[in-house]
């Protein structure tokens, strides 16, 4: 199994999904499923799968995932996401979670785990991705 990374101690990537997590969301023993938590997570990988692929995309597959520390409920969850790499049709997204009470500054990392889109058409067949042209590239 693969070893959490805990050795930065703030997120790394960009911020894409905060939300609350809710007493619905709990399990049995009042911590929050790690179920609902993967939805999240591939919700906000989704985002960025999305706006790369200009379009539809679908999740492919999730890496090892392992769990620190339980969320509470009440917490602030947030997943941040950072562009591993591109394939011709997938891109490779890496997810991190971390989660705060409303009233603490101090923040905690939850889990991370890496996820892989692929761009999809309207029959929900792979499509490749279009490579972004820049301003620079663009023409007059």
């Amino acid at each position: 199994m693969k070893k959490l990374d805990e050795s930065n101690p703030e997120p790394r990537g960009e911020l894409q999904l905060r939300i609350l997590a809710n007493r619905t969301d709990a399990n049995i023993s009042g911590d929050i499923s790690g179920g609902w938590l993967v939805t999240q997570m591939d919700s906000a990988a989704s985002i960025v799968a999305n706006r790369i692929a200009r379009g539809r995309t679908a999740t492919m597959a999730i890496g090892d995932m392992s769990f620190i520390r339980p969320i509470k409920v009440g917490s602030v969850v947030c997943c941040y996401t950072h562009l591993i790499s591109m394939g011709r049709s997938s891109a490779r997204i890496m997810v991190e979670v971390w989660s705060r009470m409303p009233e603490d500054e101090l923040r905690h990392k939850v889990t991370e785990a890496e996820f892989v889109y692929v761009a999809i058409d309207d029959n929900r067949r792979i499509r490749p991705i279009e490579p972004r042209i820049s301003r620079a590239d663009a023409p007059d």
